[in-house]
């Protein structure tokens, strides 16, 4: 299996860069702020961040491809970044400290699939940062919090598992809002964290399972590598392994089919 250290030492040094401008503009009052084409906002923070990685990408591995939120696909080849610059937005925009930058690189096996092997998730107005690198372990740290190795709950039934979602209307556009409910009964307590952070909680075993009905692969592919790394599972609503179906189930992995159950029941 190949060692990705220098690839997530990169990675970290794309999050600290990202975390000087996504810090510097939090709650600026001449924070600009627009609507995108599919009605979500993007502020100027998104595209300096966006930027500032780009550009820091093509200087130390120009052979690598680049897909990020705002600017899309640039390059190609086995090797591939992938670029979240606020994971949160809204709350960003809002003042809420709860966002953050995602940066994944993602290789392709023989078979052209690609998959997340390297993950970073920083979020410096909470000052914490998550990360993993496959068959390495993820990790917690942060300048508030030593760093110290995460790992999944053990939490092994529903009714005394934490489950965390995002909104009610994707369940419910999805035909999936019954199912909802009766997850959100069956489990001893639920809260609507939404965004990176229920993941990172389920990676550190904070809670148990969460999970999100609509989501685009910069919203997934870090996350992905730190649930995974911390002994956890990552699947679509259908239960396929990896982060190409377009929503997402993450768990300890001792409960992942009865949420997969609840949330596909019809």
């Amino acid at each position: 299996m190949p060692v990705y250290d220098d690839d997530l030492r990169l990675a970290h040094r794309l999050a600290d860069a990202a975390d000087e401008v996504t810090t510097a503009r939090f709650q600026a009052l001449d924070l600009k702020v627009e609507t995108k084409p599919d009605m979500t906002p993007v502020s100027e923070a998104d595209t300096a961040t966006e930027t500032v990685i780009r550009r820091l990408l093509a200087e130390a591995r120009p052979q690598d491809a680049i897909l990020g939120e705002e600017y899309g696909l640039v390059g190609g080849g086995p090797r591939r970044w992938v670029v979240d610059p606020i994971d949160g937005t809204k709350n960003y925009v809002r003042g809420v400290p709860v966002w953050a930058t995602l940066i994944s690189l993602m290789e392709a096996d023989a078979q052209g699939v690609f998959r997340p092997v390297v993950g970073v998730v920083s979020a410096p107005a909470l000052g914490r940062r998550w990360w993993a690198a496959e068959g390495s372990g993820a990790f917690a740290g942060g300048p508030l919090a030593a760093e110290r190795r995460i790992g999944v709950s053990e939490v092994g039934a529903l009714s005394d598992a934490s489950f965390a979602y995002s909104s009610l209307s994707g369940w419910e556009e999805q035909g999936r809002l019954p199912g909802f409910l009766e997850l959100t009964r069956a489990c001893w307590r639920t809260r609507g964290y939404g965004d990176f952070w229920p993941y990172m909680m389920v990676a550190e075993g904070s809670l148990d399972l969460c999970a999100e009905p609509e989501l685009n692969l910069w919203d997934m592919a870090a996350i992905a590598v730190v649930v995974q790394e911390a002994g956890g599972r990552f699947t679509s609503l259908d239960g396929v392994d990896g982060v190409d179906g377009g929503n997402a189930a993450a768990s300890n992995g001792l409960l992942h089919d009865e949420l997969l159950g609840h949330l596909n029941a019809r």
